[in-house]
């Protein structure tokens, strides 16, 4: 099948992976089910998506590789090479001994001999053990940065991961690992979107040199019930009718035009299709403008997200291993 759009690509600073696609797919969707997820990654290889973002948490590197090898059986791609695969070290392997036996794991589950672009999935390291979700607070303990960013140089240097980089951190959390890096990482991964745009951070990593890749560009992960501030935004519906686009990919074609890479997940072949559709046009100066003055709202913490709100920190202060920054 043809495609019907193809997304531009952005070269990583850092690391010898190929130029990154400007849009990703995620592929956290819980519960798991095999066959939909599969199913979904080959309807959005059909449409042009060539990143596809997932992680040992989700459970979803299993159907993330099939569908990859049935892409390349139907003639979809050519090869594994023309797809970008991002993968993430989960808090409970945060611990330099167990990196690289985590990566090796991901990488059996995707049948791949390596991920394109492997992460720390937050700055948070738990006892060893089961990725449980939420966690227990009293298994948050103090995160050896120095460690396990060594491991992860290791894992590059092996050629497991063609690039190293990290999720959820502040430019604190990144002080630390600048502070030991000798491979410096290639992308820092958050949530963002025009409710929470991250400008602190942005300006940070611009500087350091490190890509910006946005989760929840449509405001996903509200758990609340309080609505999503992101699609229902009067501002973005405005602007989505004057150019006669969706309020997502009003969203989406910001974020891009920030410099930055949307990971965004709808596991419908039509959205996925819309959602690629960013690249042929522009905002104007008025709405970007306008965007910028859409008041700002943070979803996801550590607090809320990573730990279940029973228990107690015994062993780390939250406000190191917290999230929010702006």
């Amino acid at each position: 099948m043809a495609l019907t759009t193809a997304a531009p690509e952005v070269v990583l600073r850092s690391g010898n992976a190929r130029p990154m696609p400007a849009i990703g797919m995620g592929t956290a969707k819980f519960p798991v089910v095999h066959e939909t997820t599969r199913d979904a990654v080959l309807a959005a290889v059909e449409v042009g998506f060539r990143h596809f973002d997932t992680a040992s948490l989700y459970g979803t590197e299993l159907p993330l590789g099939d569908a990859i090898v049935e892409a390349v059986r139907r003639g979809l791609v050519a090869s594994r090479e023309e797809v970008f695969i991002t993968s993430k070290l989960w808090c409970t392997q945060c611990h330099p001994h167990l990196v690289l036996p985590s990566l090796r794991e991901s990488l059996r589950n995707l049948q791949m001999e390596y991920v394109d672009l492997y992460l720390i999935h937050w700055p948070i390291c738990m006892k060893p053990g089961p990725g449980v979700f939420p966690a227990k607070r009293e298994d948050a303990v103090p995160f050896d940065f120095e460690g396990v960013w060594r491991e992860m140089e290791e894992c590059h240097r092996l050629g497991l991961a063609k690039a190293i980089g990290v999720s959820n951190f502040t430019t604190w959390h990144l002080d630390k690992i600048m502070a030991a890096a000798t491979v410096p990482p290639a992308v820092n991964q958050v949530e963002l979107n025009p409710v929470w745009q991250q400008r602190k951070l942005r300006a940070y990593c611009a500087e350091k040199g490190i890509h910006v890749a946005a989760y929840s560009p449509l405001g996903g992960q509200n758990w609340s019930g309080e609505g999503n501030a992101v699609l229902e935004s009067g501002v973005l519906a405005k602007i989505a009718k004057a150019r006669r686009k969706s309020v997502a990919q009003v969203a989406l074609r910001w974020i891009y035009e920030q410099g930055l890479t949307p990971i965004v997940k709808s596991f419908s072949k039509e959205r996925l299709k819309q959602n690629i559709q960013i690249f042929d046009w522009e905002l104007t100066e008025d709405d970007l403008i306008k965007i910028g003055q859409i008041p700002q709202k943070k979803i996801v913490t550590a607090a809320n997200v990573v730990f279940s709100p029973e228990g107690e920190f015994t062993a780390v202060n939250l406000s190191d291993i917290e999230i929010v920054e702006e």
